[in-house]
């Protein structure tokens, strides 16, 4: 499959970024290096390219209550210029994919993860029914996410919406450096912080915009590569790691996102049959000597193997190895010590309480 480029290729090849494939697109790992823009983002402010994103508009008098029945978080409960973090799973409990739900006046629209976006599409569809109208925008958005502690000083030079006034999940559809757009006060890092879509032709000069504003601010360019290591300090999930149609929901720790009391919806009868019975839960690991997990190393207890890490990573904010993994019950305990096996060689790590980074700005 040959790959995608969002509008702003040119801008990352000018700021001299590492390109590379991510979800069938050309996107930057990095610009001046991993470590440095994830530490500039946990104390200033970073700004990513997320056109990647899929987005769907669903729309039609029975919209909601499609949502309703092919999600498994409440959006029943969501309010016009709210947002919601939820997923969607198949009849035996497998998640389909990890999505946001933007509830807009007269429609809604979802976000769904790049690779899944085709896949997703045709699940929705072969389950609509009604009054529904399902449109595929994600060609027709882009997406740029402003996050770090500076975020919403820098941004709100460049819009009259109140930022202050925008809720953690909450969004304004409104204008950016005179272009339509939403701004949503969401992200993927742990940190205070902004995701702003808009029209694929403004995006461009949007994040001109707000790097120019930034400029005097310590924004810069982030990519990828520290995106990753910042969900991962914050125990954030990425869909095909830590959750896939393999997983579901309440082991994964996403049982706070399940409405199990709500209406019947996809994957309900498995889930409510799951969470008395599960078996292993998805942790955190911090290694406490010097080594890195990765992807896929088995965790053991003397010499049983009780999980397999999902994500890991050299913390750049803590400077140890972390990493998230499903681990057996009663394995699963914080502060029980453990082996991660390591090319062989075995390294010791204890269950800790999520997230690893506790200091973000997140709610400020």
């Amino acid at each position: 499959m040959q790959e995608k480029n969002t509008p702003l290729l040119d801008r990352h090849i000018e700021l001299g970024g590492n390109m590379v494939t991510f979800g069938g697109y050309l996107l930057p790992t990095h610009y001046s290096g991993i470590n440095v823009e994830h530490l500039t983002v946990r104390s200033k402010a970073g700004l990513f390219d997320v056109s990647h994103m899929g987005e769907f508009i669903i729309s039609g008098s029975d919209a909601e209550s499609f949502l309703q029945k092919v999600t498994v978080n409440d959006v029943a409960s969501l309010s016009v210029g709210q947002a919601q973090y939820s997923a969607m799973c198949y009849a035996n409990g497998g998640i389909i994919d990890d999505i946001l739900v933007y509830k807009k006046k007269n429609e809604f629209m979802l976000v769904v993860n790049a690779a899944n976006n085709e896949k997703d599409l045709d699940w929705l569809n072969s389950h609509a029914k009604g009054d529904i109208r399902i449109e595929n925008m994600s060609d027709d958005i882009g997406l740029v996410a402003i996050q770090g502690p500076r975020s919403r000083n820098i941004l709100q030079t460049l819009t009259d919406s109140n930022l202050t006034n925008i809720q953690f999940y909450h969004f304004v559809e409104g204008r950016l450096n005179g272009k339509k757009a939403i701004i949503s006060r969401t992200g993927y890092t742990g940190e205070l912080g902004f995701e702003i879509y808009a029209n694929s032709d403004d995006i461009g000069e949007i994040w001109d915009a707000i790097m120019k504003a930034g400029q005097d601010k310590g924004l810069e360019p982030a990519g990828l590569g520290c995106r990753d290591t910042l969900r991962m300090e914050m125990k954030l999930a990425l869909y095909g790691n830590d959750i896939d149609d393999t997983t579901n929901p309440i082991e994964a720790g996403l049982g706070w996102i399940t409405r199990l009391g709500k209406t019947d919806f996809m994957g309900k009868k498995a889930l409510l049959e799951a969470k008395p019975n599960v078996t292993r839960r998805l942790v955190c690991l911090e290694m406490t000597e010097r080594a890195i997990p990765r992807q896929g190393c088995p965790i053991l207890m003397n010499d049983e193997s009780v999980g397999i890490i999902t994500s890991g990573t050299m913390s750049p904010s803590l400077e140890i190895g972390i990493g998230i993994g499903y681990v057996n019950r009663p394995f699963d305990k914080s502060g029980t010590e453990l082996l991660v096996d390591i090319r062989g060689r075995m390294k010791s790590a204890v269950v800790v309480k999520p997230p690893f980074y506790k200091n973000g700005s997140l709610m400020d």
